[in-house]
């Protein structure tokens, strides 16, 4: 089997439309809910779902009340250095909570995009003396019928049965070309948030308020459920058995230093654990997870699962 790799993988890295997606990504909007959340997710509970950033938090807490507690008592020099590691760790868990804030606050960016797509339209539902009553979106039910004209928004899923007519898909597919529907076969499927460009069409609702396409696309952009794969679960238990292992070696370490009278302070000990254990890749893994799914849905494609996104690593043409 031949791939080709798609023309946007050979795109030079200064092209309008990379530097419209990184504008994109430090969205004021984005940035100002990222910071917010950051602090949100300092919550124990949020936190102990990670071992590592959860032994990082606790070590951050420790060294900020030594800090306090020494602040009169100790000389400056090792104040400023106890204040200084505890400044770095705190760093450390805000960044980590950063990241993930600002790879969710993409998500919700596309959900929001999406809603917009889904914004309420009037539709025009046909009564059974042939009558047109204008009727929110909303309020429309399966098998209800609806006269959409050229230059009107589709209300909810649907099928034709009357009438042909070309229909701008771009909100759903991300393709500009418009396309034709026609009542029978197998182009009769219309989508609730796109506008009919030309004639005039009768369409027959076939999805219940709040479970249309649109309705699904921001449930799943938005991640509410989203999985973790095999691999993200396998290197969780392998960077938490490193955690405890550390924790185990960096709390030995005190007797021998008591014993050879090199007594360590808990600052430097503390430090000494968070450079061991895997912060990095723990602080990231679950912002990786996110925004691997946030690149597949800038390109329409919506991955059901966390192995799904994956597998979309070995893709170099999408159809």
């Amino acid at each position: 089997m031949t791939t080709v790799t798609a023309p946007a993988d050979t795109e030079e890295p200064h092209t309008p439309k990379r530097l419209t997606q990184q504008r994109a990504l430090l969205a004021p909007a984005i940035v100002r809910t990222a910071v917010v959340d950051s602090f949100r997710k300092l919550h124990p509970r949020t936190q102990a779902r990670n071992p590592v950033m959860f032994v990082v938090l606790v070590g951050s807490v420790l060294t900020t009340i030594l800090f306090f507690r020494d602040l009169g008592d100790s000389t400056a020099q090792e104040n400023v250095f106890t204040g200084l590691v505890a400044l770095f760790l705190w760093f450390t868990v805000l960044f980590a909570n950063f990241a993930e804030a600002m790879a969710e606050g993409r998500g919700k960016a596309q959900a929001d995009t999406l809603r917009k797509a889904r914004a309420e339209t009037m539709a025009n539902r046909r009564l059974a003396d042939g009558s047109l009553e204008p009727v929110p979106s909303s309020q429309l039910g399966v098998d209800d019928v609806v006269v959409v004209n050229a230059g009107e928004m589709i209300p909810s899923d649907g099928e034709i049965i009357a009438g042909i007519a070309s229909v701008d898909e771009s909100a759903i597919t991300g393709e500009s070309a418009p396309v034709i529907r026609e009542s029978g076969g197998d182009r009769s499927a219309v989508t609730g948030g796109t506008r009919v460009l030309s004639d005039q069409i009768i369409v027959r609702i076939t999805a219940r308020p709040g479970e249309t396409f649109l309705d699904r696309m921001i449930s799943l952009v938005e991640g509410a459920e989203r999985q973790k794969t095999p691999n993200e679960i396998a290197l969780n238990i392998l960077l938490a058995g490193l955690t405890i292992i550390f924790l185990l070696a960096v709390v030995t370490l005190q007797p021998f230093a008591i014993y050879s009278e090199a007594e360590q302070q808990v600052v430097v000990l503390v430090a000494l654990l968070v450079c061991l254990i895997p912060t990095t890749i723990g602080a990231l893994l679950s912002a990786i997870g996110i925004a691997g799914m946030d690149r597949l849905v800038q390109h329409n494609v919506l991955a059901m699962s966390g192995r799904a996104v994956e597998a979309a690593g070995d893709c170099s043409t999408l159809l």
